[in-house]
């Protein structure tokens, strides 16, 4: 993915309109944010990139890696940077869905049942090691993370924009794990990988952040009402019938490639297009271009496809064989 922004840029103040800012706004603001989260997770552009992405396009991130190379910092940074209530779940085994999201509790004084609410009341919802939880409690996330809201005891409780849940699941650890369902998986805007630093960066890390918590010394750089009004703009910019198609085009020819034994949904073309939006208007663009879709074929269609028997032998990569099957989907012209 090429990069898009401005890690220079300075803090963002809120004008206080949520009804949807401009372009320029949403290319300032997402530098920022950039820019403050890269001054704690260093050398990894691209997967800032992504989670500012699916920040602005409203959705949701899920991280896939091994322990200790800042998953659960990316999500603290992120939050930090926007002003915004973070809260962190540890899936368990254990752990039950009202855990989650919320219990109605019987008041002795007033005669009367108060509903207390879970972790997921917040802005930015961490869940650690999501596939460690059973079936049952990784289901009580499904309707949050599709409709933004929860439903306890015939009770229907709004949940507060940004609302984005950041899970994170280790590829390697496998004993007493359950595999994230397809229909859990699909409700991720995108999948990334933060990989191993480089040297350089993981010397940087010794240096700078040696002595404590590089969280200590982050200030926020634009608050909730921003965050709302900017997203509210990239659900505006312009996706030509053309461009609509050729998304359509792409997640079809998965259902149809013998490379994979289940392709991605219709929901995956709707990320899609959120997603290109939003990476349209940090470039500074009122519209998308195939470039824009191209760019998040990988982080957006990989977990939602399931490859094929053959290529899971071969140890092919499904986001290899999605940038294969792209090149023979016709692009259409870049124009409005």
């Amino acid at each position: 993915m090429s990069s898009t922004l401005d890690t220079n840029s300075a803090p963002v103040p809120d004008t206080g309109d949520e009804t949807g800012g401009d372009i320029a706004e949403v290319q300032r603001v997402g530098s920022a944010i950039a820019r403050a989260v890269s001054s704690v997770i260093e050398g990894k552009d691209d997967v800032i990139r992504t989670a500012v992405i699916v920040l602005l396009a409203q959705g949701h991130l899920l991280i896939e890696d091994v322990p200790g190379v800042g998953k659960t910092m990316l999500a603290k940074a992120l939050a930090r940077a926007i002003d915004a209530p973070m809260r962190r779940i540890q899936f368990t085994p254990d752990l039950l869905p009202s855990d989650i999201t919320g219990v109605s509790v019987f008041n002795q004084d007033t005669r009367t049942f108060e509903f207390r609410p879970g972790a997921i009341f917040a802005n930015i919802v961490v869940g650690d090691e999501i596939n460690r939880a059973s079936p049952k409690t990784q289901s009580a996330l499904l309707e949050c993370m599709e409709e933004d809201q929860v439903t306890v005891d015939g009770r229907t409780y709004r949940l507060r924009a940004p609302f984005m849940v950041m899970a994170t699941q280790n590829p390697i650890e496998m004993e007493g794990t359950y595999p994230l369902p397809e229909a859990q998986r699909d409700r991720f805007m995108a999948r990334i990988s933060m990989g191993y630093p480089t040297a350089t960066a993981e010397l940087q890390m010794l240096e700078v952040h040696g002595g404590g918590s590089p969280l200590d010394a982050m200030a926020p750089v634009t608050d909730e009402a921003t965050v709302r009004r900017c997203a509210a703009r990239v659900g505006q910019v312009h996706a030509s019938p053309a461009l609509r198609q050729y998304i359509v085009d792409l997640v079809g020819a998965t259902r149809n490639a013998s490379a994979f034994r289940l392709g991605a949904s219709p929901r995956a073309s709707l990320q899609l297009l959120r997603a290109a939006r939003a990476l349209a208007a940090l470039a500074g663009r009122d519209h998308v271009i195939p470039e824009d879709v191209q760019a998040l074929i990988g982080p957006v269609l990989a977990h939602r496809v399931i490859l094929s028997s053959e290529n899971q032998h071969l140890h092919k990569g499904a986001g290899r064989l999605l940038l294969e099957l792209a090149q023979g989907v016709p692009v259409p012209a870049s124009r409005r």
